[in-house]
């Protein structure tokens, strides 16, 4: 078979078209806003470890809350909700768990893991103690 002669032209992106990472970071500072107007105050955002990394960390009384944000721009693939698989509970338990160490070493408040799925359709959801630590 003969090979094409003719090169390729170069493949280049869509600049129009908004990059994983900021619509990620839009979709942190959307669920962030609407946790607040819930009354949760941001403590930390985006705390990365070799362990893995939380999207943000909120303050809901005496509790201290790590909160995945899951986006999705249809729900056709399911919600960002079941998207939290096992591994990524485990990685973000770990991380949490690292996060506790250096900076409430001793004094650990109650915690818990929340989930927030945006979509650009409807409102966040928002489900708290999504999982357990396991």
């Amino acid at each position: 078979m003969p090979r094409n002669r003719w090169p390729r032209p170069p493949v280049r992106p869509d600049l129009n078209r908004p990059t994983t990472t900021s619509t990620g970071s839009q979709a942190e500072t959307h669920a962030c806003r609407f946790l607040e107007r819930k009354g949760l105050r941001l403590v930390e955002r985006n705390y990365r470890c070799r362990r893995g990394e939380i999207d943000l960390i909120m303050r809901d009384g005496e509790y201290l809350v790590f909160v995945e944000v899951r986006y999705r721009g249809s729900r056709g693939f399911g919600g960002g909700a079941e998207s939290v698989t096992g591994a990524k509970q485990r990685r973000l338990v770990a991380a949490a768990g690292h996060y506790l160490q250096t900076a409430h070493a001793g004094r650990e408040p109650p915690c818990r893991f929340d989930v927030v799925a945006v979509s650009r359709q409807t409102e966040p959801d928002w489900i708290t103690n999504a999982f357990e630590a396991m």
